[in-house]
């Protein structure tokens, strides 16, 4: 995951566990850090009621309940679910937010801290998911297909990010970074130097350090983390939605810098899910780009280091 590597003389930062992962908020004027803090927790919260599929009173399991009828949702929860269907689009469908189910029946039920290192015997054999197509969005009115758990877990962090850097910058007139897990968002002015970030998935995997400028969103997705064990299987939380099973790990890790984390994470769990498709995917795109393949070789394009 992105690290900050190194903190610019000035600036000041705040780390806590958040979602089986790590927030880390750095902002340029320390006086704003408490307010800064207070604001990030706050949206934080908030996400987590709307679009959590482990809780019980998140809305989105309300959804769930309403056996295929039109549900008229908060604006922030219309605002998730369109950022995903939007990433599906984007992706031709390799980012699927239908894909819940099937991850309940790989075994990722709980929230990953939860997880036992080793689950009791479940379906590894699991029914295609019903396709992003089918989830409707008028406004706020949400319909969602009977019987069907969304997961938003592959846009909804990046989002939150982008949210959370914008709401800062904001509300507290400061350069601000935020990281959730492999997912980073920055705005307003950045420190001298730019936003010195280390990309690495772990103390083992190759390191690369980008600097970031201002507005520069950074995402990285991996095969390699969020794992659990299934009747002696091996399985990672990045499903293709054809087949509902882990993607074939041609790829540790892909990592992107874009303007916005959202699609920056579109373009890494895309990726993953292409396999050997990816790295001609994201030349068409010009974006910047590093790839570390299953033997560890790294590749990378568009400019990268950022």
């Amino acid at each position: 995951m992105p690290l900050l590597e190194t903190l610019p003389v000035g600036v000041d930062t705040a780390q806590w566990p958040v979602w089986s992962t790590t927030a880390r908020l750095v902002v340029t004027d320390p006086s704003t850090l408490p307010t800064a803090r207070l604001l990030v927790e706050g949206e934080l919260r908030a996400v987590e009621l709307a679009c959590s599929r482990f809780r019980e009173d998140s809305e989105l399991r309300r959804v769930r309940l309403a056996g295929g009828r039109p549900v008229r949702v908060s604006a922030l929860l219309a605002e998730l679910i369109r950022a995903a269907l939007d990433a599906a689009e984007r992706s031709d469908g390799d980012l699927d937010p239908t894909v819940g189910t099937a991850l309940c029946d790989l075994g990722y039920d709980k929230t990953f801290s939860e997880l036992p290192v080793r689950s009791a015997p479940m379906r590894l054999v699991v029914a295609p998911a019903p396709g992003w197509r089918q989830v409707m969005l008028d406004g706020r009115d949400l319909t969602v297909p009977p019987g069907v758990l969304l997961d938003l877990g592959a846009t909804a962090k990046a989002y939150t990010a982008d949210r959370c850097a914008r709401l800062v910058a904001e509300r507290c007139d400061t350069g601000v970074l935020v990281s959730l897990g492999g997912d980073i968002a920055t705005a307003g002015p950045a420190p001298e130097g730019g936003w010195q970030v280390l990309v690495q998935d772990g103390p083992a995997e190759p390191p690369s350090q980008v600097a970031l400028t201002a507005g520069t969103a950074l995402a990285t997705s991996s095969t390699i983390s969020r794992r659990w064990h299934t009747d002696g299987r091996s399985l990672h939380h990045i499903l293709d939605p054809r087949t509902c099973q882990p993607a074939a790990p041609v790829w540790r890790t892909v990592s992107v810098a874009a303007p916005r984390c959202l699609y920056a994470n579109t373009l890494t769990t895309a990726s993953l899910i292409r396999g050997h498709g990816a790295p001609d995917w994201l030349r068409s795109l010009g974006v910047p780009a590093r790839l570390v393949a299953a033997n560890g070789e790294v590749l990378t394009m568009g400019g990268w280091p950022a």
